[in-house]
């Protein structure tokens, strides 16, 4: 019989994560660009950055995931280890708002919550009316599953089953390692919180013992950063050992304390015969005090944390990796799209640089300048696939309708950049040619090759200019179209000049292929670069400052 009273209870847990994980996601999705509009606000000023912690800790249910979240904005370079600790004590604190929920008894209408969450889910067609209805469903799911759970443990608790278990609880220490331990594994301080309320509420454990297991569950819920944080970037790790360092002083703090004052007394006092109500105080009370206590001397734990794992940038700029995406910040849509675009807009530049060496290895015969276009090439390689790769997994989120077409026009800039990238291997590739045989051309020849490859240098800075800001003034584009017409016309010119001095002999045939060929390169570079600048359609609703 007790087996079956526990599988009631793993079912209970079961809808509790279901509705957790449906309410918090379609808080995150009815927010939408207004958690990015918030999180770009961000400043080094700990109180504001703290507020912002709260804010969207509160609408993604989960300090866990709002760590992991900083984790990757700092890899990605949205923001330095000074930025994040006021979001880091904010998080503690907007975790509360899932246990002040679970400790309002409303299970009798629950099943209404459901019922409406799903019938506006089934039958409402707008998206953001469906994240509404996904957050009362999840919300109802989440108080049915807890409702079940308690009802559960309750039974189990009659038989003595429990208390066996707890008994040694008393023991404050045993409590915390106890609590790390459990939300270690669960990954996530609102849902074990949770489940201490459901075995308080089943009279199976009283504050005295649990206020020092919430301690430890705060703890526990701050190794998710540490796993997210695997693999990442220096500075990223240091976020993960801040976060940690922040719970673990106030757990060293308010342990004794709890233990010298009358703490959890007090807040039977408070709140008497409310046990769910009891644990949502003491996770509160961990929270606050910590926050209180710690954030004047957060600028100390940031120290301690460079001096535990200093980090110095790398200066080189052309790294193969990527610098701004980063797969932890997809669990927000419209930042994995503002940071691919800026990894896009690093990919244009890194493509406008290798031109202009290509170039500048052609006309100076430099085989250093040859080897660093290769060298750059692979990067640039590297960098369209993984944001490729990227892509692909925003096109697999709920994104709107607006960011969904920049990912469009990125996927699309994208293709044509690497081809840029190609076409100005192909020229130094020529060049090693060109100075391994010593051939050489014209100053006629070479006039029109400077004449033709500053026209395509100026077409790449305008287009990359007008996508990157998306969008361009009507002036701008008129010039971006006109140099790629004139681009196209000194092509079809300087191709028959060329075979005319061929024909006189003032230029010889293997030296002629090497230039028709660098012509034909060039203008499909320009081909390319208007690509890039209209990858986006309408762009003349979006008007910019033309570039110097």
């Amino acid at each position: 019989m007790n087996v079956f009273i526990f599988f009631k209870v793993l079912g209970g847990l079961g809808l509790f994560f279901l509705g957790m994980k449906y309410m918090g996601e379609g808080l995150e999705l009815a927010a939408g660009n207004k958690l990015r509009t918030l999180l770009e606000k961000i400043t080094s000023n700990k109180f504001l950055g703290m507020l912002v912690g709260v804010a969207v800790t509160a609408v993604i249910q989960s300090s866990s995931a709002t760590d992991a979240m900083v984790v990757g904005f700092t890899n990605a370079g949205l923001m330095e280890l000074a930025q994040t600790v006021g979001i880091l004590f904010g998080a503690k604190i907007g975790t509360c708002v899932t246990s002040v929920l679970l400790s309002f008894d409303i299970k009798s209408i629950v099943p209404l919550f459901i019922f409406l969450g799903v019938i506006v889910m089934m039958f409402v067609k707008k998206n953001n009316y469906k994240y509404y209805g996904q957050i009362l469903a999840g919300f109802g799911i989440l108080f049915f599953g807890m409702d079940m759970m308690s009802g559960a443990l309750k039974s189990l608790n009659e038989n003595g089953l429990i208390d066996g278990i707890l008994s040694s609880v008393n023991n404050p220490f045993i409590g915390i390692l106890l609590g790390t331990a459990v939300t270690a594994v669960i990954q996530s301080s609102s849902a074990s919180v949770g489940i201490l309320m459901a075995l308080a509420a089943a009279g199976a454990i009283n504050v005295d013992q649990a206020i020092f297991i919430v301690f430890g569950m705060n703890l526990g819920a701050t190794m998710p950063a540490f796993l997210s944080a695997a693999g990442a970037k220096r500075n990223a790790k240091q976020v993960a050992i801040l976060n940690m360092l922040i719970t673990l002083s106030g757990v060293i703090i308010l342990t004794p304390l709890t233990m010298l004052l009358p703490i959890a007394d007090t807040i039977e006092k408070i709140l008497p015969g409310t046990a769910a109500a009891q644990i949502s105080a003491a996770h509160i009370f961990f929270n606050v005090a910590m926050t209180v206590i710690l954030l004047p001397f957060s600028s100390l734990l940031v120290k301690l944390t460079q001096k535990i794992l200093p980090y110095h940038e790398d200066p080189e700029k052309d790294k193969m990796a990527v610098e701004f995406i980063d797969n932890r910040i997809l669990t927000t849509p419209p930042m994995a799209v503002l940071q691919c675009e800026k990894e896009v807009a690093r990919l244009s530049r890194l493509v406008q640089k290798n031109y202009n060496r290509s170039m500048i290895a052609f006309f100076d015969r430099d085989k250093d300048s040859i080897d660093k276009v290769l060298d750059r090439e692979k990067v640039i390689d590297f960098l369209s696939k993984e944001i490729t790769d990227y892509i692909v997994k925003i096109n697999a989120l709920d994104v709107d309708a607006h960011d969904r077409q920049i990912v469009a026009a990125m996927y699309s800039a994208i293709q044509d950049l690497e081809r840029i990238g190609d076409h100005a291997e192909n020229i130094v590739e020529y060049t090693r040619t060109i100075i391994e045989d010593n051939l050489h051309f014209s100053e006629t020849a070479m006039a029109e090759m400077k004449d033709i490859s500053d026209k395509c240098r100026s077409l790449m800075e305008l287009s990359f200019a007008m996508f990157n800001a998306q969008g361009g003034s009507p002036e701008l584009i008129e010039r971006i179209i006109k140099i790629e017409d004139s681009v196209d016309d000194c092509k079809d010119d300087y191709k028959q000049n060329h075979i005319r001095r061929m024909d006189a002999g003032d230029c010889n045939a293997e030296a002629g292929t090497m230039f028709l060929n660098m012509l034909i390169d060039i203008e499909r570079i320009g081909d390319h670069a208007i690509n890039v600048a209209f990858a986006i359609p309408n762009r003349q609703k979006n008007l910019i400052a033309e570039p110097a």
